[in-house]
């Protein structure tokens, strides 16, 4: 009896040794719930997002050349100009008489300069008798001299006259540039988008250390653009001449197609005049076709950068990618990253490296490593993460 009770002992042990291995070969005989899609032909688009601002091509901040008080502004806050419209008149009255002066000068100056030439025409003939004189020894050597020093005088008074016509007349060049220059005309056809000063006011003259008055802004609004911020790691995928799509907060539901014009070749420094350490953005232009009348500038932009597009390839959803590693048999202890997807096969998940190609928004091309109609998993992400070569799996197909 107590031979055959060990033996049905070790009987039972047995049993639940091989249901213990059994369970740990087939993960505790239990299914992991996954979801799959097969992998299909699709078309993608390849895009780089950015966000920025709405600009126009033509912005110019116009100020003045001249001192002086705004006597008058006449245009206000959006309205439409051409070129060459008046804008201000600034009081011209000091630069009128300092034109005045000048052209007083010139007269009187111009008065005495025919004197002056009657008394250098009379020296010069004083000069040529005093010459025969002195030749044929009538006269002494000193009154011959005394007769070139006249001359020279006479000569010399003219000159300083005649320098004196050209300063005054350029003074009144600079003069009548100034007064020409108190009357601020419009120089492109645009539109006042921002208006600074009022009546009365003094505009200043900009310099080196003093950026001067800035009167008005005029934004030519025919030609619009978006310029946006495009994060390092895009930057180098976006090319001049790509298409762009734009939208903007104001206008919703309208699309705005653009090109790309400008791809800037430094990272935008920071208002506190470095760049940041943890992302750097690039400035990107993007001039927009056919822009609506309601697009004004400083509007919020979002712009798509189409960087490639591909019809009918072999695709899978981006969530579907994951990143196995394994021992490297060159380098002890070093790892070896493998990217792919899990495949299920036979309520088995298979692990297959492959190749990418495109990015969409939501899948990704596959250039080799599957083929068209392979289930591949895709989920739950927390799933996905310690899914592993050869789990047993139960799937459920996502209709997509």
């Amino acid at each position: 009896m107590k031979s055959k009770k060990k033996v049905l002992i070790a009987l039972v042990v047995a049993v639940i040794a091989l249901i213990v291995l059994i369970n740990v070969k087939t993960g505790n005989g239990k299914s992991l719930e996954v979801a799959t899609e097969a992998a299909q032909k699709r078309d993608l688009v390849e895009k780089v997002s950015a966000t920025g601002e709405i600009k126009p091509k033509k912005n110019i901040n116009i100020s003045t050349d001249v001192a002086g008080k705004i006597l008058k502004i006449l245009v206000q806050e959006g309205d439409i100009v051409r070129g060459g419209q008046l804008l201000i008149k600034i009081d011209s009255a000091i630069y009128e008489a300092n034109a005045d002066r000048d052209q007083e000068i010139i007269s009187s100056s111009q008065a005495d300069l025919v004197s002056q030439e009657a008394n250098l025409k009379k020296a010069r003939q004083y000069l040529e008798r005093r010459r025969q004189l002195y030749d044929e020894g009538l006269i002494a050597k000193e009154l011959y001299e005394d007769a070139v020093i006249q001359h020279e005088i006479a000569q010399a008074n003219k000159q300083a006259n005649l320098h004196r016509i050209e300063q005054a007349r350029a003074s009144l060049k600079s003069t009548s540039d100034a007064i020409r220059k108190t009357s601020i005309v419009s120089p492109i056809d645009g539109i006042v988008t921002s208006l600074k000063v009022e009546e009365g006011e003094v505009a200043i003259i900009g310099t080196m250390n003093n950026p001067g008055t800035v009167l008005m802004t005029i934004a030519d609004l025919s030609v619009m653009e978006a310029e946006v911020l495009v994060d390092e790691t895009d930057v180098v995928k976006v090319r001049l001449g790509k298409r762009a799509e734009v939208t903007v907060d104001a206008i919703p539901g309208q699309v705005m197609p653009g090109k790309v014009t400008e791809v800037g070749n430094s990272a935008i420094v920071s208002s506190s005049g470095t760049t940041s350490s943890e992302s750097k953005d690039f400035k990107t232009v993007i001039t927009l076709e056919s822009p609506p009348l309601t697009l004004k500038p400083g509007f919020s932009a979002t712009a798509d950068v189409i960087i490639e597009e591909k019809k009918g390839v072999l695709a899978v959803p981006i969530a579907a990618l994951v990143i196995l590693e394994r021992d490297d048999a060159k380098k002890s202890g070093a790892k070896i990253e493998r990217e792919g997807v899990f495949v299920a096969e036979k309520g088995r998940s298979v692990f297959r490296e492959v190749k990418k190609g495109i990015a969409g928004d939501m899948y990704i091309e596959i250039t080799s490593g599957l083929k068209e109609s392979d289930a591949v998993v895709t989920g739950p992400f927390a799933m996905l993460k310690k899914l592993k070569d050869g789990d047993r799996i139960k799937s459920s197909k996502n209709k997509k």
